[in-house]
């Protein structure tokens, strides 16, 4: 009886020794390791992507945010500012519905199948907007040339990034906002142009926050 008491003993010491050590190791020691690291070597990366702009931060350039104007009374959704480029849709977010307290946004794709008539009607609905909102006095688009980024949310729905070509669509309607010259606005676009990565993976793209920090950097200096 004695020594079934003092065998149950000393394994449970050494499962509370092996508790302890692997809390040590993987719950403290291996956190703390990596975080230095990161910080050490990627720490723009390690704290968020942050950009900042006028000594503060504005965002960060892994995550898209809307440029709207104030809402307006009456209305559920806000109108968006066309003095700026726009992002794509974010059709995807909503706010959950289990901890209300702090609004949290929830990302995530619609899960409407192509054929969906809600999604067919929102994509149609979304494609006249972009015409609409984008055809200035000398420059009309034509519906062909909307691309399907400007219309269609990605799969979190927190995309940064539009396509080289919806960027240049919203060229003109931006320049004339803001009384700039189109070739320079233009020229802002090109300047913030990312290629393929590595070459070869995925398509030109535009990171919409660091293009709407340069036009207003212009805006300033004019």
């Amino acid at each position: 009886m004695n020594n079934s008491v003092t065998n149950t003993a000393r394994l449970l010491g050494a499962g509370l020794r092996a508790l302890l050590v692997l809390t040590l190791v993987t719950g403290v020691l291996y956190p703390l390791l990596v975080t230095g690291i990161a910080q050490g070597l990627f720490p723009a990366k390690a704290n968020g992507s942050e950009v900042g702009a006028g000594g503060r931060v504005v965002g960060s350039s892994l995550i898209g945010q809307s440029y709207d104007l104030p809402l307006k009374k009456g209305r559920q959704t806000p109108e968006p500012d066309l003095r700026w480029f726009q992002g794509r849709p974010a059709a995807g977010l909503s706010v959950n519905s289990v901890n209300t307290r702090y609004h949290l946004l929830v990302s995530g794709a619609t899960n409407l199948a192509a054929d969906n008539t809600v999604l067919v009607q929102r994509v149609e609905a979304a494609k006249a907007a972009v015409v609409k909102d984008n055809s200035v006095p000398g420059y009309t688009v034509d519906p062909s040339q909307v691309p399907a980024d400007a219309v269609t949310s990605s799969g979190s729905g927190l995309d940064p990034d539009i396509s080289r070509q919806y960027a240049l669509l919203q060229v003109h309607r931006v320049a004339a906002r803001n009384g700039l010259p189109v070739a320079r606005v233009e020229q802002l676009v090109e300047d913030h142009t990312e290629g393929r990565t590595l070459g070869f993976i995925g398509e030109p793209r535009v990171n919409v926050l660091g293009l709407n920090i340069a036009l207003k950097d212009l805006l300033v200096k004019r």
